[in-house]
This record gives structure tokens, C-alpha cells and sequence, in this order.
């Protein structure tokens, strides 16, 4: 699959106003065709806004938007022929079978009869739901309803598939499932805009993820770019009873050139350009009146990167991840 031709979506100086909410902030960015493009920010920082407007549920301030080499920015459903949409919101009916949701929304494409009917069993098949194809949409489960909610958005074959937070809500297994048959539509050629605000699922499943923080995109760059600037890094996280406050002050001043986070109340990061000897920081910590239950070695992530460019502490996205399991939000 190649991701280096033609553009499947580009947009530019892309801006919506909500009131005094500036929540998309004259945005500029392209995705490739057969790319699986990210675009991750915590809860409010403009993702929802800006595919809303790409699908055409929202109109723009200003900006230019093509689809498909097709100019959307003066008729915004001029491309849905060539998307498909996976809300972050299922938009099934509860009271409709999996069977007749897919076929209802293959005939909303204009599909026949007898091609979405064969388009519905196959995905059916594909996505592990052909035994529950007969029930009601509102007996499944959280799992099964985004498993069909993506195929849903896949009945007519779009080559461009927008997805907003597919796995929020749902429970790790069934996240797992849903990453897993992204990636293969991915694979198959599908292009593919994500929009997340869980840093481990960007990185597994993009090739190039934009950074957006308050309506602003803060960077765009391929996941093996933004992962070179963690190169020479060593990280060690600390497990520690007794409380992690105050410690990384002590830390940093006993030791210069070592930066040092508390991850939570229980933990610490500690993070240098040079090997860490764990032995001195033990001392250090448990001097300092907590015990160190155990001491691991980390490989630098994306979510260290995250966290350098926008200044965001990847504990306010982990916070919105359990609020969403929770059900909280998405």
C-alpha cells in the first residue's frame, strides 16, 4: 500500500467560531491516499469540530476543504459519495436488527437491494457479528454496537473512512477488536482520518499523526519522526508507597540532569541522557520517606513526545480515558 501520491483530503486555514469559543483555529494539513492519518488532543481541543465539518454536519468559518480532489469548501456534501463516517455516537437504530441497520444505511448510498443485503452478510461475517445479525441493535453490547457502527460506515466501500474516538467507552478487549479491524481496513487500502485523544492507539495504528491543543494544530509529522526526538533518552518509573509527592523536588536536586515527573500519587518517572543507576535514586527516594516497590525500565513513547510538545501531562489524557470507560464522555 503506498501513502506517497495523490491527496485524499486537504485542508486549509480551516477556523470555526462557537461564540467566544475559538474551537477550530485556521487550520492547515493534508492525508494521503491509503494513509491512516491521527489527529490527537484531550476532550476540547477541536477534534469533533473539524471532522464535523469535513463529513458537512457543521459549516465553516473559513477555510478550504477537497475531498477526493473534489472542492467541498462551497458545498460540503459534494464528496460523501467517496466517506464513510464512524461517529463517535452510534446513529443505529436500537430497535432494528444488525441485519436491517446495515441494509437501511446501504440504501441511504443508493445501493440495490440484492448488492446491500450481500454487502451486509459479508460484514456481518467480517466483524464477527453473524450470529447476532438477527437481534435488535439495542441488545448488544457496547463492543458489538461499534463493531457495527463501523460497519455501517463501510457499507458502500468508501475509499475514505472518517472515524471520531472509535474505541471510546468500550472495554479493552472489545478496543482491542475495534484497533485491530482498523487497522486491516486500513491495509486494504482504505484512507483513514482518526481522531483520538488515547496516545497508545495513535501510535499503534498511524503512520502520521497532527497534534491539535486548543483549536491549534501544535505539530504534524510521521510517528517515526516524532519518536527520534526520544532517542538517547533512558527512562525509569518508580512504584512508591508512602507517597510520591515532594519527591521529584528532592530528586532533581540530588541529581542534576535528571528529569522527574510524578506519574501519580504512587509513582515517579525519572528521565536522563544518560544510563539511569537505579541504586542511588532508591536510596534517594526512600530517604526522602517513601518505599520504592519496584523500579522498571521504560521505553520512551509517543506519549513522552506528547507530552514535550503541547505541554499537556499525559495524565490529563488518562484521566479522560477513564472518565470515558466510566462513561463520563468521549
Amino acid at each position: 500500500m503506498s501513502v506517497d501520491g495523490k491527496i485524499a483530503i486537504k485542508v486549509g486555514a480551516l477556523a470555526k467560531r462557537f461564540g467566544d469559543v475559538e474551537a477550530v483555529a485556521g487550520i492547515d494539513f493534508d492525508v494521503r491516499e491509503g494513509e491512516l492519518f491521527g489527529f490527537l488532543g484531550p476532550n476540547g481541543a477541536g477534534k469533533s469540530t473539524t471532522i464535523n465539518i469535513l463529513i458537512g454536519l457543521a459549516r465553516p468559518d473559513a477555510g478550504t476543504i477537497r475531498i477526493g480532489g473534489i472542492d467541498c469548501s462551497a458545498n460540503p456534501k459534494a464528496a460523501q459519495h467517496l466517506m464513510g463516517v464512524v461517529p463517535d455516537e452510534s446513529n443505529l437504530y436500537p430497535e432494528l436488527t444488525g441485519f436491517d441497520n446495515l441494509s437501511f444505511c446501504g440504501s441511504l448510498y443508493g445501493m440495490t437491494r440484492r448488492d446491500r443485503e450481500i454487502r451486509a452478510r459479508e460484514l456481518l461475517e467480517r466483524f464477527g457479528l453473524a450470529e447476532a445479525g438477527g437481534r435488535k441493535f439495542g441488545g448488544y453490547s457496547k463492543g458489538m454496537k461499534r463493531k457495527l457502527t463501523i460497519a455501517a460506515g463501510i457499507i458502500h466501500s468508501p475509499p475514505i473512512l472518517f472515524m471520531d474516538e472509535p474505541t471510546t467507552g468500550i472495554d479493552v478487549a472489545s478496543a482491542r477488536r475495534i484497533r485491530q479491524l482498523v487497522a486491516d481496513l486500513n491495509r486494504g487500502g482504505t484512507t483513514i482520518f482518526l481522531t483520538t485523544h488515547y496516545i497508545e492507539e495513535a501510535e499503534r495504528l498511524c503512520r502520521r499523526i497532527a497534534f491539535i491543543v486548543k483549536g491549534r494544530i501544535v505539530r504534524t509529522d510521521a510517528v517515526q519522526d516524532l519518536m527520534r526526538r526520544t532517542d538517547g533518552r533512558h527512562v525509569v518509573q518508580f512504584a512508591v508507597s508512602g507517597g510520591a509527592a515532594g519527591l521529584c523536588e528532592s530528586i532533581a536536586a540530588e541529581f542534576p540532569g535528571i528529569r522527574c515527573h510524578a506519574v501519580s500519587d504512587t509513582a515517579v518517572r525519572v528521565e536522563s541522557p544518560e544510563p539511569v543507576r537505579i541504586g542511588p535514586l532508591v536510596r534517594s527516594i526512600e530517604d526522602g520517606g517513601a518505599e520504592v516497590a519496584e523500579a522498571r525500565k521504560l521505553r520512551p513513547s509517543l506519549e513522552d513526545v506528547f507530552v514535550e510538545i503541547t505541554g499537556i501531562e499525559a495524565g490529563v489524557m488518562k484521566q479522560e480515558r477513564e472518565k470515558a470507560r466510566m462513561g463520563g464522555g468521549a
